[in-house]
């Protein structure tokens, strides 16, 4: 993955005193009888995740506290047990539920690299001047990252920081990237 950060978050409107809580994955389902939930992480290696506790735990109105009590791989699956969970039934019932931590949990970026959800909302404008539009989403290709770029109209760029991306500026809340308009 060339993602351009050690988890590959998005931000969440939550917040605990100032500190934003930072989506780092999604409870996908049951593993075993015993009450383990699957989980699929945004993280990068995915296995970072279990570095960040408290996780809030949050689906639609519904937000939970938890201290994961056990974590562990299983066959290339991530699995977590969180503490009250003894059943099949009960961890089924966490599908769905966001894993969330706290911004100031990460680690902070080497330079150079950056968290998705600090790009997300940037504008983008090339070196003619020319308005993209602004960062809707960063996905994950394989070979780099793309930027989904909304403006006049949406846009797939890619984000290669070198080559197309010229420069980031977090404090102007630009990318400034070296892409032809009418491509």
């Amino acid at each position: 993955m060339t993602n351009t950060s050690t988890a590959t978050v998005c931000e969440s409107e939550s917040t605990v005193k100032g500190d934003a809580a930072i989506v780092v994955g999604v409870i996908i389902g049951a593993q075993g009888v015993l009450g383990a939930v699957k989980l699929k992480s945004y993280c990068e290696p995915p296995e970072q995740i279990f570095r960040y506790k408290p996780w809030t735990l949050v689906r639609d109105a519904d937000v939970r506290s938890v201290v994961p009590i056990k974590l562990r791989g299983a066959g290339g699956q991530l699995v977590a047990r969180l503490p009250d969970m003894e059943t099949r039934e009960q961890a089924e019932a966490m599908k769905g539920f966001e894993v969330r931590v706290l911004r100031s949990q990460l680690p902070k970026p080497a330079a150079g690299e950056y968290y998705w959800h600090d790009l997300i909302g940037l504008r983008v404008v090339g070196v003619c001047g020319f308005e993209f539009g602004r960062i809707e989403a960063m996905l994950e290709t394989g070979s780099n990252d793309v930027m989904r770029v909304k403006g006049e109209r949406e846009r797939l760029l890619p984000f290669t920081p070198g080559v197309h991306v010229i420069e980031v500026d977090l404090n102007a809340r630009t990318v400034k990237i070296d892409w032809d308009p009418e491509f």
